[in-house]
């Protein structure tokens, strides 16, 4: 049997994926989280075969708690289920060390064969990412946020959203100064002198939508 934790603060979206996933005779929902700190503490005490995480939480990014699950349990079989097709962001989780990513658009065989691939050690991309990524031939030089860590990543995405460095250091869980050290390297690292320009970058690459 298939031990998997579902990680979403939507509580519309556990339930739907949690009912799929039971109908299945090899896999079981162990615990839900709905915060990114329940899910490092739920990994713990349950050491799931597989933790299906929303890229995206009201307390946290679904990055920030991969890197903290993955820093303590090297082996975690991880997937980012996320609304971002972006292949930047893809790029990023897997960089980070996730094992899949999977769209919360795909059908439902796709999210079961996610798990149970990325549950038997191999790894798993939607197919939609999977295709956008074969085709895409961006180099570092002409999308200079494909060079970023995913922490200076995660950083350059919500200063571009408009966080300050407050928000910034509660939502990662990291000290002001730390946060503040991480903005000077973004802007020698992506020659960007203002705040307008971080934001043109994030738009350009698609890291961040303008209403």
């Amino acid at each position: 049997m298939t031990k998997v934790i579902l990680v979403d603060d939507h509580v519309v979206v556990r339930s739907g994926v949690k009912r799929l996933l039971e109908e299945q005779p090899d896999l079981q929902v162990v615990a839900e989280a709905d915060t990114g700190d329940d899910a490092y503490k739920l990994y713990h005490q349950h050491q799931p075969d597989v933790l299906l995480m929303d890229m995206n939480m009201a307390d946290t990014s679904g990055l920030a708690t991969l890197g903290q699950i993955k820093a303590r349990f090297s082996d975690a079989k991880i997937i980012m289920f996320t609304s971002r097709p972006e292949v930047v962001f893809a790029i990023q989780a897997i960089s980070a060390g996730a094992k899949g990513y999977v769209l919360k658009s795909s059908t439902a065989e796709e999210v079961i064969l996610a798990v149970r691939q990325v549950a038997s050690g191999k790894s798993y991309l939607s197919s939609e990412v999977a295709q956008a990524i074969a085709l895409q031939n961006l180099s570092a030089e002409e999308d200079p946020t494909r060079s970023l860590t995913p922490r200076e990543f995660e950083i350059f995405r919500l200063l571009a959203e408009g966080a300050d460095i407050d928000t910034i250091a509660d939502t990662l869980k990291i000290g002001q100064k730390t946060v503040a050290n991480y903005q000077t390297q973004l802007k020698h690292k992506l020659n960007i002198h203002t705040p307008i320009q971080l934001v043109r970058l994030a738009v350009k690459h698609q890291i961040i939508r303008l209403q």
